[in-house]
């Protein structure tokens, strides 16, 4: 379990640079659309922007944790590879939900896989350890 974790370190700020690759995109959507902040409605094209961003810090909530997680109880590599598949999950989404809302499903389905991974085989190697290894 002695890895450095440097990859996972990078694929996460590479993760966060995406988020805000995503954030940067709305100022223009906003310009386009002639809306102003605070408000978030009225354009449709602002409102997809709007909506990739919001659904993907509600998605990093869940990812980072489990990114983590999975590269001290499994292997840093591999959580790191899956990290990059999360990644490449949400600039398909962000980019087809931009383009037409009905393009976002193969993004979503990318990342939600990568993370349920990630999840899940975090879970299920830490139960190992407590019942095997103890605390």
């Amino acid at each position: 379990m002695n890895q450095s974790h440097a990859l996972v370190a990078i694929v996460t700020l590479v993760s966060l640079l995406v988020y805000v690759w995503m954030i940067l995109r709305i100022p223009g959507a906003r310009r386009r659309a002639g809306i102003d902040a605070p408000a978030m409605t009225g354009d449709p094209a602002l409102e997809r922007h709007l909506r990739v961003q919001a659904n993907t810090v509600e998605w990093l909530v869940i990812y980072l944790p489990s990114l983590w997680l999975f590269a001290i109880y499994w292997n840093d590599l591999v959580a790191a590879a899956l990290g990059v598949v999360w990644i490449l999950g949400r600039v398909v989404y962000a980019l087809g939900y931009a383009a037409d809302p009905k393009k976002r499903e193969a993004g979503f389905i990318i990342q939600a896989l990568a993370t349920a991974v990630l999840l899940f085989g975090a879970l299920g190697r830490a139960i190992y350890v407590l019942i095997v290894i103890g605390n």
